[in-house]
């Protein structure tokens, strides 16, 4: 069960829009690799304003995709893609409803 999450808000350099659009659409097959993260997403909320919403069983979990390779990979991205550093959460989740496969 999902119990923890990360949270981060990005807000795109006037011109870059595309660019960090691209940049989130190919982290999806990074996210699919890690195993111990359990939901991953990427979100346009508006003009330049942009998202990643992740769950976790577990702190461990949470703690290795905050070291991993999606987060490497935007933080060596950031100062050209991003207007400020992103805003990161680490939110509990309290409840959730998934669909079951």
């Amino acid at each position: 069960m999902s119990r923890l999450a990360i949270w981060a808000q990005l807000e795109a350099k006037a011109g870059k829009e595309k660019e960090v659009e691209e940049f989130l659409k190919s982290a999806q097959p990074l996210a699919e690799r890690e195993a111990a993260t359990l939901s991953w997403y990427a979100i346009k909320m508006g003009p330049g304003k942009y998202g990643i919403f992740d769950t976790f069983a577990d702190e461990n979990a949470r703690s290795a995709h905050m070291n991993g390779e999606i987060a490497k990979a935007l933080m060596s991205k950031a100062a050209e893609l991003l207007a400020k550093g992103p805003e990161i959460a680490r939110p509990e989740v309290l409840a959730a409803k998934t669909a079951s496969r």
